[in-house]
């Protein structure tokens, strides 16, 4: 969508107002200074705090961040002193008139009218609360700005003991591990089927047992009913009748844009969230807009939303202040890929592009690829596996996704996937790029190059895979063939299996045609490398064969608190 900008090109904006600071906002506020030593700018903020490391503030709580003032990045005076910037806080705009070309603000001192000549909303977005009985306790809390902190921090010395995290998000997964490192007895709630959403089942699993490792307990699959408040404690009652009891409720259930007095005043939004064209240009000549709180296009599948993510939104503003500022060569706001990561007690998981639910809604057809390499050479000391996964298109190996989960080099693995998302390139061309290598940093095949090996191999008809989301269809109609050793076989081993270890296949190849009796053969191992090789070593030899894509790895995490009941221990 674009938007007519009816102002001269060749004029500069001689007031610049921004409403919000932070990231977007704030980002905006000092491009344009840069770019423009005489604008007057001015910044509106509805908080105590312009600019504060949001992102922070979890490691605050958990006594990470030990002094509050390292939370704050910068203040009115230090912005005044180093960019010339006007920033009011405490100024809530709740209204626009753009036919006047000023907004109407609240302040400590009145409500007032500030005319522009270019305004940027950069308002974020609000945490949701749900409409459920209990939500207005005093001991109800969000945790999305400085006071939220402090105000959970303090909760904490002053005796706390149990917490509920309502929300098993990025904020909420934090928050969770915060209070469970302060020592609390922390529970952690989250509506759908796994934590974490954005991630796929499998590596949501390895997530939920490291939470699990760090003493929290964690409810999914239902949602807070009431919170009943208690005169010592309060109780979270739970849909399915249970109730957990807490000293300290923290609500993390998700954010809405925080529009509705631009909505009113007439600029274009879809679902809460502000449209903006290729140079965060809104429906209202003049006025602009970034952040949270704007809807923007996926660039893998095209859907629409908004992307609540700090770094998406620092990058706009930037953009945003070149479009105002230098309109002729500003380039375009990039579509979003929603890189993200997380630290959870000794794990890092992290997330590119798209995950299996939003390529399913969308209906592009894909393969996932399932790998379990080390993070550097398996040689040298602390050696530990990145469980990696990456979804590609299906008729021309384009990477669509990439989600991994490991102790030790997962942030650059995913970040080089992201740069080869945003580039548009095929799994196969994954195989030649040249990543530095020296055995305490990566292999000299790094997980990358393999996984474009393996994606190779798959496109090209060399190896073909079966998922373990698939298992009582495929032992339904095809052999299961366990290739790893004997003694691996006996610590557990799906139900009607033949256990032929890879390296005395080919001596065995009559008994697996009789026990096949016609049949497909579906390989599997520890991780999905023996049974590639078994897979090569039955096709060849005349088999309709398949291997288990991550191997038992996987299929353990996928089966999650079931694979008790899947897989069989001698």
């Amino acid at each position: 969508m674009t938007f007519e900008n009816t102002t001269n090109p060749a004029a500069r904006a001689a007031r610049i107002v921004v409403v919000g600071g932070v990231a977007g906002g704030m980002s905006c506020a000092a491009r344009a200074r840069r770019l423009d030593e005489s604008a007057e700018i001015i910044v509106l903020e509805r908080g105590e705090h312009v600019s504060f490391a949001n992102c922070g503030l979890p490691y605050y709580v958990g006594g990470e961040i030990a002094d509050r003032s390292a939370l704050l990045v910068q203040t009115p005076q230090s912005l005044k002193a180093a960019l010339n910037l006007d920033v009011r806080t405490r100024h809530d705009v709740i209204g626009l008139d753009a036919a006047a070309r000023q907004v109407t603000v609240a302040t400590p001192e009145g409500v007032q009218q500030i005319g522009y000549d270019a305004l940027v909303l950069s308002p974020g977005a609000t945490a949701f609360r749900p409409p459920i009985d209990g939500i207005d306790s005093p001991r109800v809390q969000t945790l999305r700005t400085v006071d939220d902190a402090i105000t959970l921090r303090d909760g904490v010395d002053a005796g706390a003991k149990r917490a509920v995290v309502l929300g098993a998000g990025f904020i909420g997964l934090e928050a969770a591990e915060a209070l469970a490192h302060q020592g609390l007895e922390t529970s952690l709630v989250e509506l759908a089927d796994h934590v974490l959403p954005p991630l796929d089942t499998e590596q949501a699993w390895l997530v939920t047992e490291e939470l699990r490792r760090l003493g929290i307990t964690v409810r999914t699959g239902v949602a807070a009913a009431r919170i009943v408040q208690g005169t010592d404690a309060d109780t979270v009652m739970l849909a399915d009748g249970s109730g957990i009891e807490a000293d300290l409720i923290v609500l993390s259930v998700g954010v809405r844009p925080d529009t509705a007095a631009f909505e009113a005043a007439g600029v274009a939004c879809e679902r809460g969230a502000i449209i903006t064209d290729a140079h965060g240009r809104t429906s209202l000549d003049g006025v602009w807009a970034v952040g949270d709180a704007t809807i923007s296009t996926d660039a893998v599948t095209g859907a629409r939303r908004p992307v609540a993510l700090a770094g998406p939104a620092n990058r706009a503003g930037r953009l945003v202040a070149d479009a105002i500022v230098r309109p002729g060569v500003a380039r375009p706001l990039p579509k979003p890929l929603g890189t993200a990561i997380v630290r959870v007690g000794r794990l890092t998981a992290a997330m590119t592009g798209a995950n299996r639910a939003s390529l399913e809604a969308t209906g592009i057809g894909y393969d996932t690829l399932h790998l379990h390499p080390n993070q550097h050479a398996g040689y040298f000391p602390g050696a530990a596996q990145i469980h990696l996964s990456v979804h590609l298109r299906s008729s021309d190996g384009l990477i669509l996704g990439a989600q991994a989960v490991g102790t030790e080099g997962v942030d650059k693995r995913i970040d080089v996937l992201a740069t080869a998302i945003r580039a548009g390139m095929g799994v196969t061309e994954l195989i030649d790029l040249d990543l530095s290598y020296s055995p305490p940093y990566g292999q000299a095949k790094d997980a990358i190059n393999l996984a474009g090996m393996v994606g190779e191999n798959v496109l090209n008809g060399t190896l073909r895979l079966w998922y373990a989301s698939d298992l009582d269809q495929v032992a339904a109609e095809a052999l299961l063939l366990d290739v790893r050793s004997a003694q691996e076989y006996a610590g557990g081993h799906l139900a009607g299996t033949l256990n032929i270890p890879h390296t005395q296949l080919r001596e065995h190849l009559d008994e697996v045609r009789l026990a096949a009796a016609g049949r497909p053969v579906r390989v599997l191992c520890q991780s999905g490398v023996r049974s590639a090789i078994a897979h090569r070593i039955l096709s060849q030899a005349g088999f309709d064969s398949a291997s288990l894509s991550g191997g038992m790895l996987t299929a353990r995490a996928v089966f999650g608190d079931d694979a008790a009941s899947v897989i069989i221990t001698n």
